[in-house]
């Protein structure tokens, strides 16, 4: 076998949302680039996790609204759902994304795609398939996949993660889902609106990473819906058979299903990229700096491979980051404190920087928590759907956290990102002019909020008007 030797600028291991950014862009700067992924292209947002996700709560929440039209004069019917064409729904959304990310157009970009898994053989060089690439610098962007706790028996069960749910085609009977976070919430509802029972089993706290004054929210209109919520139950072990699956918790309780999602978490896809032949110190994660270097300088790594937030729009962020240290030498440091998330069950939740919790604990009585409710908003009122609210934590006139709850949470939230990303003032926010009626005016009247004390409920400032009126003419 003849290896092929390749020399390139750029080395980029993963063509996930994070990898493909990095050699889209740096190729269009004029770097070379070489791009290596032994699998799909487009990694696990666009093949098993946010397009797919999406579009199947998509197909759910049309199933839902033919149940829930009573209060709008709409007779309620039973939707006849099929399954496998909701899955075809899923696929069609996967396909119609794909040519963005494919090796087609990355090629006719200018960037050399490897279809090959690629692995270190030095500090300098990348071995993939029968090519050694030595690049002058390297990005490990090779994302994460469903973590499989060895829990007993499970080994003997058929179950499923994120990454084969949306091949399945005939629709659970009773689904059962062991994880309470975002990924296990989601698919919980989308699956019950579409006309399967589900239990879920979280060892902790459902929703657990996100304030739970506004994820009780989620929780409840959950439950309303028919969705079994089982908290601080840890799975002690699987039994049964294809169709017929028991999760025995460690409270003596036990809980049965057709079939089985687990959602438990993520681990970091870095085993077979021998690091340590490339001097990268790692753990469950490679080990990065500030500037999101590892411990061989030529080496970055970026979005779920370094650990931290394990968000798509995190890998995009990181990607802007690197660009600029690799291709323009420019300092360039990463911060976690304006990255926002979103949780797309109905209600949605989202959160930017600091919980009230945390913002508490940093900032102790400097801080001040406003607060808006829906049910004062009049889109949501119109649209009946006023279950919601908006939380921001302000210290010394500045936002440094948001939670909010609601329909279109994941768009609100996206004003408080911006406000917290570039310090401005809650007054900048205050002054923003929304259309009305529009879900937006609800960040507009939580900044003003703020205010009110100050200007309504001020002795000083009372007396200042009552003086101009009485001598200015």
């Amino acid at each position: 076998m003849t290896m092929e030797r390749i020399n390139t600028d750029l080395c980029v291991i993963g063509a996930g949302s994070g990898g493909l950014s990095v050699a889209a862009g740096a190729v269009q700067m004029g770097a070379r680039v070489v791009l290596l992924e032994g699998g799909k292209m487009g990694g696990d947002c666009l093949n098993y996790g946010c397009v797919p996700s999406k579009a199947l709560i998509a197909a759910a929440k049309a199933a839902h609204g033919m149940t829930s039209g009573a209060r709008y004069g709409v007779t309620p019917v039973e939707p006849q759902v099929d399954y496998a064409a909701a899955k075809d729904h899923v696929a069609g959304a996967i396909a119609a994304i794909e040519p963005h990310d494919s090796q087609e157009r990355f090629e006719e970009l200018g960037v050399r795609v490897i279809r090959e898994y690629g692995r270190f053989i030095s500090r300098t060089e990348v071995q993939a398939g029968e090519a050694v690439i030595k690049a002058r610098r390297f990005v490990i962007a090779t994302g994460s996949s469903p973590l499989v706790p060895p829990i007993p028996g499970l080994e003997e069960i058929p179950y499923y993660t994120n990454e084969t749910i949306f091949d399945l085609r005939e629709r659970p009977e009773r689904l059962i889902v062991v994880g309470g976070g975002p990924i296990g919430m989601e698919m919980a509802q989308a699956h019950g609106r579409l006309g399967s029972r589900v239990t879920v089993i979280e060892g902790f706290k459902a929703l657990g990473k996100d304030d739970p004054e506004l994820a009780v929210t989620v929780l409840d209109r959950l439950r309303q819906e028919g969705i079994e919520i089982v908290e601080d139950a840890l799975v002690e072990k699987v039994s049964g058979s294809r169709g017929n699956i028991t999760i025995h918790t460690k409270d003596g309780s036990s809980y049965s299903g057709t079939h089985l999602l687990m959602a438990v978490g993520r681990k970091t896809n870095i085993e077979g990229l021998d690091l340590d032949r490339a001097g990268v110190a790692h753990d469950r994660a490679v080990n990065v700096d500030a500037s999101l270097r590892t411990t061989n300088r030529r080496i970055y790594a970026i979005g779920d491979a370094a650990g931290g937030l394990q968000f798509t729009h995190v890998a995009g962020y990181h990607a802007g980051v690197i660009i600029r240290s690799m291709l323009f030498g420019l300092p360039a440091k990463v911060t976690d404190r304006h990255i926002p998330w979103a949780t797309y069950t109905d209600p949605e939740l989202a959160q930017v920087g600091l919980t009230e919790a945390q913002a508490r604990e940093e900032h102790g009585d400097a801080l001040e928590v406003v607060r808006f409710e829906f049910s004062g908003n009049d889109r949501a009122v119109a649209e009946g759907s006023t279950d919601g609210l908006v939380k921001v934590m302000i210290v010394k006139g500045r936002p440094v956290g948001a939670s909010i709850v609601g329909s279109h949470a994941g768009e609100l939230i996206q004003v408080w990102a911006l406000a917290i990303a570039n310090r401005l003032k809650i007054g900048a926010v205050a002054g923003m002019v929304a259309p009305y009626p529009t879900r937006g005016e609800a960040n507009k009247r939580v900044a003003g909020a703020y205010f009110t004390p100050r200007l309504f409920e001020n002795p000083t400032v009372k007396r200042i008007v009552r003086f101009v009126q009485r001598w200015i003419p």
